[in-house]
């Protein structure tokens, strides 16, 4: 059990000060935009957009593997470390935040494959402020510790960084080969 440790104290110090700051009525629809029911469906159609947009399927593909690949990283840790809840110190499963991890994969997941399209870093942009919302509202309303959220970034990096750089390598041969505008080179 990793519940315990030199930076618990800093994270319930920090979380005693901002629970319940904003109302509850807020903070539970800025948590709930990390449930599943709504985060996916997101990156599902910016999967088929920038499918059927590029006719290239890789990108959107890699997307849809990160979002799979989410639980497969974050439960068995959940299970590992066996953390308490900030308002719930009597269960268990709370580090890291899998309501992050699928937020943050999912905006940002779909801005990787919208973004090119806008030519406007519009995508980014909102994706950084959806999934920042969800993590504000999971630490505001204590369902999640300020140490869950942040792992649960960090865990989403390299996930998120494979999704860039199939889209980029993807972009990058697209340049190669004619399509309606360009014609053959």
């Amino acid at each position: 059990m990793l519940a315990a440790g030199p930076l618990l104290a800093p994270d319930a110090r920090i979380s005693r000060a901002l629970v319940r700051a904003v109302p509850d009525a807020i903070t539970e629809r800025l948590a709930d935009l990390g449930n599943v029911e709504v985060a996916v469906p997101v990156l599902l159609l910016a999967m088929v957009y920038a499918g059927r947009r590029a006719r290239r399927w890789r990108p959107a593909l890699a997307a849809g593997l990160a979002m799979a690949l989410v639980p497969a990283l974050i439960v068995p840790l959940k299970e590992w470390t066996a953390r308490p809840g900030p308002l719930e110190p009597w269960a268990a499963g709370y580090f890291p935040s899998g309501h992050t991890a699928t937020s943050t994969v999912a905006y940002l997941g779909a801005a990787l494959l919208v973004g090119p399209f806008a030519r406007r870093p519009w995508p980014m942009a909102v994706a950084l402020l959806l999934a920042g919302a969800t993590a504000v509202g999971l630490v505001l309303r204590g369902f999640h510790w300020p140490l869950d959220v942040l792992a649960s970034w960090l865990l989403c990096l390299p996930l998120l960084l494979g999704v860039g750089a199939v889209s980029r390598s993807t972009r990058g041969s697209s340049s190669r080969t004619p399509n309606l505008r360009t014609g053959p080179s």
